[in-house]
C-alpha cells in the first residue's frame, strides 16, 4: 500500500494531539504523577489483552535480552522521567507551548545520534536543528498580549513561567532519549520488533518505577484520591487508549516504514494541530506569532529529516 507510513504517522499525530487533551484535563484535576501512574495501568491492561490475542501471550518473553535492556531504559527515560515532566508542563504551559517544546525532540535525538551512535548530518540537517529552536524560542520568548484589546478581553492570555520552561525541557530531553534507545532496542538481525510489544516493555518498565516512587515516597494517599475523582480517571482512560496505547505505539510502527528524521517530521505537526483546540476549547489567545514560531519549528524538523 502506497503511503502506508505517512498515513500511520499523520494517525500517531491525531492520537496526541487529542490524547494530550484529556491528560491536561486530568492533571488539573487531581496532579501530574497519579495521572501518569493510572494512564500507565490502563495501557497495560490494553496491551495485555491485545497480545493475548494476537500471540497468546501476555508478554513479549520472546524478545531477546538486549532489546528488554534497550526499551525497558527507554521506558524509565521517555515513559517515566519524560512524561513526569511532560504533564507538569502541561499544567504549568498548557498543551500547546508544552507539545511545542516537544517538538524539539527530534534535533536533540539527531544531536544524540551524533554523539553516540556516530551518525552524520549534513550543514542543511544543521540548519534545521537551529531553525526548529529558533521557532520554539520565538514562542517561548514571546510577550504577552495587551489585556486591554478587545480580542483579549474574551480570550485566555497564557503566561509562559521559567519553571513551565524547564519542565518542558526536561520532557523534551526524555522524549528524545527515549527515541533513540527505542530504535536501538527494536532492531534486531531479523528485523524489527513488534511495536505494540515494544511499548509495552516500555510501559512495564515505567510502572514498576512508579510503583517504587511512590512506595519510597509514601504518596500512595495521592493515587487513592485520584481514583475518587471519576472525572479525571475517565480523561486518563479515554487518554491513555488513544495516547500510549495507540498513538505511541503507531509512532513506532511508523519506524517500520520511514527513517526516523521523516516520521518525527510529522510527529512535530502536534504543536500546529493543538492550536485550534487552544484557541476555541481552552479559550486561549494564541498570536501570529506564536503560529509563525509553530510553523517555523515544523520546518526546522523537516530540513533535519531531508
Amino acid at each position: 500500500m502506497p503511503c502506508i507510513g505517512e498515513a500511520i504517522a499523520l494517525a500517531t499525530v491525531l492520537c496526541w494531539t487529542f490524547s494530550v487533551q484529556f491528560f491536561a484535563a486530568a492533571s488539573r484535576e487531581v496532579g501530574a504523577i497519579p495521572v501518569n501512574i493510572i494512564r500507565l495501568s490502563v495501557a497495560l491492561v490494553l496491551f495485555v489483552i491485545l497480545l493475548w490475542y494476537k500471540d497468546g501471550s501476555v508478554v513479549p518473553l520472546h524478545f531477546p535480552a538486549l532489546a528488554w535492556f534497550y526499551l525497558s531504559l527507554s521506558g524509565i527515560v521517555g515513559f517515566f522521567i519524560g512524561d513526569i515532566f511532560l504533564f507538569k508542563a502541561l499544567v504549568e504551559l498548557g498543551p500547546r507551548v508544552a507539545m511545542l517544546i516537544q517538538s524539539l525532540a527530534a534535533p536533540t535525538a539527531a544531536v544524540l545520534g551524533w554523539v553516540f551512535l556516530g551518525e552524520m548530518y549534513v550543514l542543511h540537517q544543521w540548519l534545521g536543528m537551529a531553525v526548529a529552536l529558533l521557532g520554539v524560542s520565538a514562542v517561548i520568548l514571546e510577550r504577552g498580549a495587551k489585556p486591554g484589546t478587545s480580542l483579549v478581553t474574551k480570550l485566555q492570555v497564557r503566561r509562559i513561567s521559567g519553571k513551565g520552561v524547564a519542565y518542558g525541557l526536561a520532557a523534551m530531553c526524555g522524549q528524545a532519549g527515549g527515541i533513540v534507545l527505542s530504535k536501538t532496542g527494536m532492531q534486531t538481525e531479523s528485523g524489527y520488533l513488534d511495536a505494540f510489544a515494544a511499548t509495552e516493555v516500555r510501559a512495564i518498565a515505567a510502572f514498576f518505577c512508579f510503583i517504587l516512587y511512590f512506595t519510597v515516597t509514601r504518596k500512595w494517599r495521592n493515587v487513592q484520591k485520584a481514583l475518587t475523582n471519576t472525572r479525571a480517571v475517565l480523561f486518563t482512560a479515554i487518554g491513555a487508549a488513544i495516547g500510549p496505547f495507540l498513538g505511541v505505539s503507531l509512532s513506532l510502527l511508523a519506524l517500520h516504514y520511514l527513517t526516523s528524521g521523516v516520521a518525527s517530521t510529522f510527529f512535530a505537526l502536534v504543536p500546529i494541530c493543538i492550536i485550534p483546540f487552544s484557541v476555541y476549547l481552552h479559550k486561549e489567545h494564541v498570536s501570529a506569532r506564536a503560529v509563525a514560531g509553530a510553523v517555523v519549528a515544523v520546518y526546522g524538523v523537516y530540513l533535519l529529516s531531508r
